[in-house]
């Protein structure tokens, strides 16, 4: 995720050469801390309201000129308010679930199922509420797969659209697709026309693999 006003900020608020860094993580690799503690220094850095053009810049500063021409992505020109505390803290967070995500399936506790499904949930709580990147459809049909047994849910891929993806236990699939396909599919004719292809289970698998010659 790109957000230079947000790194840029970011940077600044500790002491770093804010011109020099392109990514958050160059911000946690420079101040060596875990992504814990940077959502300790997220909370320390911003404030939950939204920044002006003019605050951001102060801060940095530079002319709100400067930084729309020097700093802003293309797609942000004519933004004027920006939700730098949302954003950092969806960013850093996220990148701690997918950490800990990993850990748990590789130690496979016997509660392993329950927080992989808590860890989707937050995750899609954050992108709908923190990072703003899910849509009232995305959100619907996520409510409706934990109501119909998903243990966790969420939106997958870009977002703004798109797909979810679910944990379902074997034993209650069947059902599951039976009722999602009933509760959101059913009665909206631009979605059934799509369900065949749009609904359907598969499963986890070992991912891409680097093979080495012995």
């Amino acid at each position: 995720m790109k957000l230079p006003q947000l790194l840029k900020l970011l940077a600044k608020s500790k002491g770093l050469d804010w011109r020099a860094m392109a990514k958050l993580q160059d911000v946690q690799t420079k101040l060596k801390l875990s992504l814990e503690e940077m959502l300790a220094v997220v909370e320390e850095a911003f404030h939950p309201e939204p920044y002006s053009l003019e605050e951001i810049g102060g801060n940095l500063g530079i002319s709100p000129t400067e930084l729309r021409t020097q700093i802003l992505s293309q797609n942000t020109q004519d933004v004027t308010n920006f939700k730098l505390y949302q954003r950092a803290k969806h960013v850093y967070a996220e990148a701690a679930r997918v950490l800990e995500f990993k850990d748990i399936c590789v130690q496979a506790p016997d509660d392993a199922i329950s927080l992989l499904g808590d860890l989707m949930n937050e995750s899609h709580a954050s992108c709908r509420d923190l990072y703003e990147c899910s849509c009232p459809e995305l959100d619907q049909l996520v409510d409706i797969c934990l109501q119909f047994g998903a243990v966790g849910s969420r939106l997958t891929g870009a977002g703004w659209g798109g797909c979810t993806v679910s944990m379902v236990p074997v034993d209650k699939l069947e059902r599951f697709l039976a009722n999602v396909k009933e509760a959101y599919y059913r009665n909206n004719g631009q979605r059934l026309a799509l369900k065949e292809n749009s609904l359907f289970a598969t499963n986890p698998g070992a991912g891409a693999v680097i093979v080495l010659e012995a």
